[in-house]
């Protein structure tokens, strides 16, 4: 039998959940400046889940599976989540880092100095903290990496988030998510990515967790993926487990907002990560991967993707504007592009999709080097 105190801890559980999505900050003149992108939310409530049951069925039918398991009615259920939940509007979140002795409080401004989230219950902004400061804190949180944890303490929120500090010089890794590190078959066409989506294990691809995890260990990472923002954490839960074996970083996906009332968009995400929506993903990549480059001018760059979309062609405009800061390219090749269209991987290295007997990645080198 729970006592009182318990029931009432369980009554003053906060019901708004805070996504913090993992994040970085950058140094300019002694002062670090952390890019924040936060959603509050609720979970769904039945109209949502009954909605979703719907789009289920529509889902299953066009990733052309007869009949679900348990196991893929759970995934599902999981996985849909961050499409069906409740976006809450005009919530001001308050969050403080762990470990502070003097307990700052901090509140995210936009761009406009607003503190509140929108109606789709998104707010992005960034926040500051000097560079002693922050050495405090690295020190009292027993961080040798510059990641650096935070929670939400404001009124009715729960959530907690994770931001590395990145410094001026060193190496970063810049990679693509599908197909390039976690199987999702989008050359294979619709049923398989939303069967790999939806209602399959997340699959890391062959070798790609070992060869990162060879590099150095002061290398940072950065996920630049044109999935949605809604998949954002089965798939960080994924990328960062024993399962998938890949080393954290700061993610950068697509903005899209769906109606939770109705089934298309759920049935949409084929055109979310594939060719209907090629070109908002090829702008959406050379942005999120340009303010990168211009945040860091005297750090050196790697970017690692696939042949399967226009990881090729994102990385040749890169490489024009950025010729300087790019060390290597790296492209897994899922199409075979090498032999059937070799210009389009000039000055990149391939990575064969399947890894030698010993488990390690085949690369074929290029020159993968803008010098």
């Amino acid at each position: 039998m729970l006592s009182s105190e318990s029931l009432l801890s369980q009554e003053r559980e906060p019901e708004k959940r805070v996504t913090f999505y993992n994040t970085y900050g950058y140094l300019v003149n002694d002062v670090w400046t952390i890019s924040l992108k936060v959603w509050v939310h609720e979970k769904p409530d039945f109209a949502r889940r009954f909605v979703a049951r719907a789009a289920r069925k529509e889902l299953q039918q066009r990733a052309h599976i007869d009949e679900l398991n348990e196991k893929q009615v759970s995934e599902f259920e999981y996985r849909v989540d961050g499409f069906i939940a409740d976006s809450e509007s005009r919530e001001t979140v308050r969050f403080l880092f762990d470990a502070d002795p003097e307990s700052i409080v901090y509140r995210l401004r936009d761009a406009d100095g607003d503190t509140s989230t929108d109606r789709n219950g998104l707010i992005q902004g960034t926040i500051n903290v000097t560079r002693d400061k922050a050495l405090e804190l690295l020190d009292r949180q027993n961080s040798a990496d510059g990641w650096l944890s935070f929670r939400a303490i404001s009124d009715d929120h729960i959530g907690s988030g994770r931001v590395q500090l990145i410094p001026p010089n060193g190496v970063s890794v810049i990679s693509d998510v599908d197909d390039t590190i976690k199987i999702t078959e989008i050359p294979a066409g619709e049923a398989a990515v939303l069967n790999n989506t939806f209602f399959s294990d997340f699959r890391a691809t062959p070798c790609m967790a070992g060869y990162y995890s060879t590099m150095s260990p002061d290398t940072v990472f950065h996920y630049v993926s044109g999935g949605p923002w809604q998949m954002y954490q089965p798939l960080r839960e994924f990328l960062f487990s024993d399962d998938g074996g890949f080393p954290e970083g700061s993610f950068h996906m697509k903005d899209v907002r769906t109606n939770p009332f109705e089934s298309e968009s759920y049935a949409n995400i084929w055109e979310l990560l594939a060719s209907g929506s090629q070109q908002v993903t090829f702008d959406q990549k050379v942005r999120q991967i340009s303010t990168l480059l211009d945040q860091f001018p005297d750090r050196e760059f790697v970017l690692i993707g696939d042949s399967g979309e226009m990881d090729p062609e994102v990385f040749a405009e890169i490489l024009a504007a950025h010729d300087e800061q790019i060390q290597r390219v790296y492209i897994r090749d899922v199409v075979n592009a090498a032999e059937t269209d070799a210009e389009r991987l000039r000055r990149m290295s391939v990575i064969l999709p399947k890894a030698d007997e010993s488990g390690a990645c085949v690369i074929i080198d290029g020159t993968g080097t803008g010098r």
